[in-house]
């Protein structure tokens, strides 16, 4: 009674350390060969915090990540257009987290070996296909690099959480082609550079075709910090993104010239990105919903499932909540397809909510809002959008990620043990 698992990201850690916890035997199989600490920063919400909390590891989690303390919002000008507080700082009976991905990623690594053991995720071997046997499934590895056979494995249902490039997506659903490419090229780096408004905030500034966010990711306990960074330009239509690499080193003189006089008073944008350590361009990409995630005793999650725009800080936070849930129905129900099917059902049409809402800008509509209305900014942001409007705005992606604060803290936990 073995649960298999395709990949090692968030996603399928967070499944691995779930499934430890109720005691469901279960193995990771992850294509590449070593994990190293890649990416640049993320967000992980109070929903899922809550949960990695109740995994155990809050200690970890506050040596490496930064209690984020606001959110807010700015003109291509600088001008505030709405701030507010963020987890603990909030209500919420839990924090939000801006993180380092990759240390994240390391970080869940380290404790599910250190409780499961080494051998409970094996390296270097993906997953090319699977087969359903009477009392359980088999799946095909490979090693993806040169293609060399790594044999076979059984267990008793399979859970493909291998990303936004998901094989097991590909072969479930083989006419659905790349992902979804929106327009927006997106720049990343991260800078070392003085502490900006709290120290603690998450900044997001311009409009959709032209944005910039930035949040630090570290302290360093003299007034600066390592700031994480996110440059958006829209693309011409023409533009063909598919032949550019995922992780293709970036060009200054590609989009700074965009940026170039958003000097203010609490950041100097084009010093911060001239600055950077390197950086990265990345299309901005997605999936489409799908009709169904699990199919009989195999079942998607995490970015394999529900691959979603980098707005709102919800990618990494949907995957935990996935693992949550799947590993709460696997107990109950046993590693059945009544369990899969359960985790569908729960999740999957939510999800695909939010991945539509953040196509559509989530929570930053309020940026292309109020460039609409002051193209040249403004004096007092109220003779632009009322009070009311901004808040019903930051609340309605609220509830519908999950992240209603009243709802969250009085909601019982997703597993109880």
């Amino acid at each position: 009674m073995t649960v298999l698992i395709a990949g090692a990201g968030i996603g399928g850690l967070s499944l691995g350390l779930s499934l430890h916890q109720l005691g469901i035997d279960f193995k990771i199989f992850e294509a590449v060969r070593e994990v190293r600490p890649l990416g640049v920063g993320i967000n992980v919400q109070p929903h899922a915090i809550r949960e990695l909390f109740e995994l155990g590891l809050e200690a970890e989690l506050e040596a490496v990540g930064l209690r984020t303390q606001e959110v807010g919002y700015f003109s291509a000008q600088g001008g505030e257009i709405w701030r507010e507080p963020r987890g603990a700082f909030a209500g919420y009976n839990w924090p939000q987290y801006s993180i380092h991905r990759g240390e994240m990623q390391m970080l869940l690594m380290r404790a599910l070996k250190a409780r499961a053991g080494d051998d409970c995720i094996v390296m270097g071997s993906a997953v090319r296909s699977w087969e359903e046997k009477a009392r359980g499934i088999v799946v095909s590895l490979h090693d993806r690099a040169t293609g060399e056979s790594h044999g076979e494995a059984t267990g008793t249902v399979f859970v493909a959480a291998d990303g936004i490039n998901s094989a097991a997506r590909a072969e479930l659903y083989p006419d659905e082609g790349a992902a979804h490419w929106g327009g927006t090229m997106m720049w990343r780096g991260t800078t070392r550079g003085p502490n900006f408004l709290t120290g603690r905030t998450m900044a997001m500034a311009g409009k959709r075709d032209c944005k910039f966010v930035c949040y630090p990711i570290h302290d360093y306990g003299d007034g600066t910090c390592e700031i994480n960074w996110i440059a958006d330009r829209a693309m011409p239509a023409d533009y063909v993104w598919r032949e550019q690499d995922w992780n293709r080193q970036g060009q200054l003189e590609d989009f700074l010239p965009a940026f170039e006089d958003w000097s203010f008073d609490w950041l100097d944008v084009p010093a911060t990105i001239r600055a950077a350590d390197s950086i990265f361009e990345y299309p901005m990409v997605d999936r489409n919903p799908l009709p169904r995630w699990s199919h009989r005793r195999m079942t998607l999650l995490g970015d394999a499932a529900h691959a979603m725009y980098p707005i709102g800080s919800n990618g990494a936070s949907q995957a935990i909540l996935d693992a949550r849930v799947l590993a709460r129905e696997l107990r109950d129900k046993g590693l059945t397809s009544e369990a899969l099917d359960a985790y569908d059902v729960e999740r999957r049409e939510k999800v695909n909510a939010l991945v539509l809402a953040n196509r559509g800008d989530g929570p930053d509509r309020v940026l292309d809002i109020v460039a609409e209305r002051a193209p040249d900014g403004f004096d007092d942001i109220s003779d632009v959008m009322s009070t009311d409007e901004l808040e019903n705005s930051a609340a309605a992606y609220k509830k519908l990620a999950g992240m209603d604060i009243e709802a969250l803290n009085k909601r019982e936990s997703i597993i109880k043990v």
